[in-house]
């Protein structure tokens, strides 16, 4: 036998001893393919704890992954480079990604713990009957403002950041249905509004305020509040609750005009690969014990009913993150605008961004 023939034999010995061994270390800590769950959810969105709990409760082993906006998921589950079972969509991407078949039905028999959602969060416009998605976590859109920086002043309407003492004090989320739809709102018409006529006089409404804005901004809003750098914010609901636990000067309010309620919901993507696993994980999540934990470490407000025994009663209680059923009624969950629509909206929201330069 010649030396590289023996030479690519001992590789070949090597590779299998080495494959053997993987394979067997994977197989004791229950990681085999058959038994993994890829998930794939927003930064920071789930407590890690409650992952170890699943892994060892159930002996799947969970990979997690994540993203920073609805498009950039949905386009690499559109891909199908990676297995997803189970993604975080928020409701106006879920209404487009079921219309555009991307999601898989589910099996509401395995998910016993669906019992503990309130009804007030089920079959929404963006998935009748939940056929495709599971509420996870959801929340409202308003302002964060610091009453001794305003002087007393309290803020109650969108109209009210148009006031003169508000001159370089306010910082906007870098988002153009949350933007458009505080002028839509501020003008009486809904968040959803594709009159363009109305979508028009929100921008021009928009550009009187430049003078208010200090700055259109990221993730960095929340520092940037905590740390008094400004004394308003538009803001996501969760985000305030974050700033406000850093700053106790701080409030919340979702203006009387209405905003937007949003959701994200669980949802199994066509890419899945165990979707057994995944109804395992829905279900797990929906315990109350389960996702009164999950709702302390992320600070979003949880649609799971069941969960609210078990959290503090000053946060179940604040109206600010848990508004009343009246409240709730005035405000629109986003929906799904066509591609055409959602170009104006960014459209105008780039041209409000140019006017204030």
């Amino acid at each position: 036998m010649n030396k590289l023939v023996r030479f690519f034999l001992v590789i070949a010995v090597v590779s299998a001893v080495l494959l053997y061994a993987i394979s067997s270390l994977n197989s004791s800590q229950g990681y085999t393919g058959s038994n993994t769950l890829t998930v794939f959810n927003w930064g920071d969105y789930i407590d890690p704890d409650i992952i170890k709990r699943f892994e060892k409760e159930t002996g799947i082993k969970v990979i997690y992954e994540t993203f920073d906006s609805n498009e950039s998921m949905m386009t690499k589950i559109e891909q199908g480079g990676t297995n997803y079972d189970i993604a975080i969509p928020s409701e106006y991407m879920i209404d487009k990604m079921r219309h555009e078949h991307l999601l898989i039905p589910l099996d509401h028999s395995k998910l016993p713990n669906l019992k503990y959602i309130d009804n007030r969060f089920m079959d929404l416009p963006f998935d009748p009957q939940n056929k495709y998605s599971i509420p996870y976590f959801w929340g409202t859109v308003g302002i964060v403002y610091n009453p001794k920086m305003l002087h007393g002043k309290k803020i109650t309407s969108w109209n009210d950041l148009w006031a003169s003492n508000l001159k370089n004090k306010i910082l906007l989320t870098d988002g153009a249905r949350e933007v458009i739809g505080m002028g839509l709102n501020s003008l009486g018409y809904s968040l959803n509004d594709t009159n363009k006529q109305h979508l028009i006089e929100a921008k021009e409404k928009l550009d009187t305020l430049t003078p208010n804005i200090k700055a259109i901004v990221g993730d960095e809003i929340k520092m940037l509040l905590a740390n008094r750098e400004a004394s308003v914010g538009l803001v996501w609901s969760g985000d305030a609750s974050e700033i406000m636990s850093q700053n106790e000067d701080l409030d919340y309010v979702v203006p009387k005009e209405g905003s937007n309620l949003w959701f994200d919901n669980m949802v199994i993507p066509k890419t899945a690969k165990n979707i057994e696993a995944a109804h395992k994980f829905i279900n797990f999540m929906l315990d109350p014990k389960v996702a009164a934990k999950n709702t302390e470490y992320v600070g979003y407000s949880t649609p799971n009913k069941g969960a609210l025994k078990y959290m503090p009663k000053e946060v179940v209680n604040d109206e600010r993150f848990y508004p009343s059923p009246e409240l709730t009624e005035k405000l629109e969950v986003y929906k799904n605008l066509g591609k055409k629509n959602l170009a104006y909206y960014n459209e105008l929201f780039l041209q409000f961004k140019m006017h204030r330069k």
